[in-house]
C-alpha cells in the first residue's frame, strides 16, 4: 500500500511536531535553557519543553538532571510545571500537567516515573476514548527530598510531603505526610523514617 501525497504531508506535519525537540536549532535552545540554570538534559527529551520555557510555564531549578526520554506535557493554554533544584529525573520520567505539577528540591525519580494532574475522560459511549480529552482533578505537589523507585505513579490532586520514600511500582492516590516510607497500589504508609541525628 503506497501513501498518497496527502498522506505524506500529514505524516511530515506530525513528524515536525513530535520530533521538534530533536531539530538542531531547538536542541541548542533547550541546552542553553538548561545551561543557564546549571542543569543538564540528556537528549532525547519530549513534549512542550521549548513552549514551556518561552511562556514561563516550565521552571527548572539549578543543578537538576534529566536523563533520556523524559517527557514534559503541558496543556498549552494554562498548565504550569515547576521542577526544583538538585533533582534527578531518571530514564522515561513523564510529567503531565493540565493545571499544575510542582516538584520540590532534591527529588529523585526512578525509571518510568509518572506524575500527572489530570485523567482521561472515558464515559461518553459515542466518542472514541482517545478523543474524549482530559479532566483536571487538582494540582499535584511533591515536597523536597523525595525518592520514588522505578515505575511509580503519582495521581491527580495528591500532595506528597517532604522527605518521603516511595517503593517501586507504587501508585500514590492519596496525600502522604512528611517523613514516611510508603509502598503499594494504592500506596500506603509503611512506617515513619527513623532519621539519624546530626551527631551520628
Amino acid at each position: 500500500m503506497e501513501p498518497t501525497e496527502e498522506d505524506l504531508q500529514l505524516f511530515a506535519q506530525k513528524r515536525d511536531w513530535y520530533e521538534r525537540n530533536d531539530k538542531p536549532e531547538n536542541r541548542d535552545r533547550i541546552m542553553r535553557e538548561f545551561a543557564a540554570r546549571r542543569s543538564y538534559v540528556h537528549f532525547p527529551i519530549h513534549g512542550e519543553v521549548i513552549e514551556g520555557f518561552d511562556s514561563g510555564r516550565l521552571e527548572v531549578g539549578e543543578n537538576t538532571h534529566l536523563e533520556p526520554h523524559c517527557w514534559i506535557t503541558l496543556n498549552l493554554d494554562a498548565a504550569h510545571v515547576k521542577i526544583g533544584s538538585g533533582c534527578f529525573l531518571n530514564i522515561g520520567t513523564m510529567i503531565a500537567a493540565q493545571d499544575a505539577v510542582t516538584i520540590g528540591d532534591h527529588c529523585m525519580f526512578g525509571n518510568g516515573f509518572f506524575v500527572g494532574d489530570a485523567a482521561h475522560n472515558y464515559d461518553d459511549p459515542n466518542t472514541p476514548i482517545t478523543t474524549q480529552g482530559f479532566t483536571s482533578k487538582g494540582p499535584v505537589t511533591i515536597g523536597d527530598n523525595c525518592w520514588f523507585g522505578v515505575n511509580c505513579a503519582v495521581l491527580p490532586g495528591v500532595t506528597v510531603g517532604n522527605r518521603v520514600v516511595v517503593g517501586s511500582n507504587s501508585v500514590v492516590t492519596h496525600d502522604l505526610p512528611d517523613g514516611v516510607i510508603a509502598a503499594g497500589a494504592p500506596a500506603k504508609v509503611i512506617r515513619e523514617i527513623d532519621f539519624r541525628s546530626s551527631a551520628d
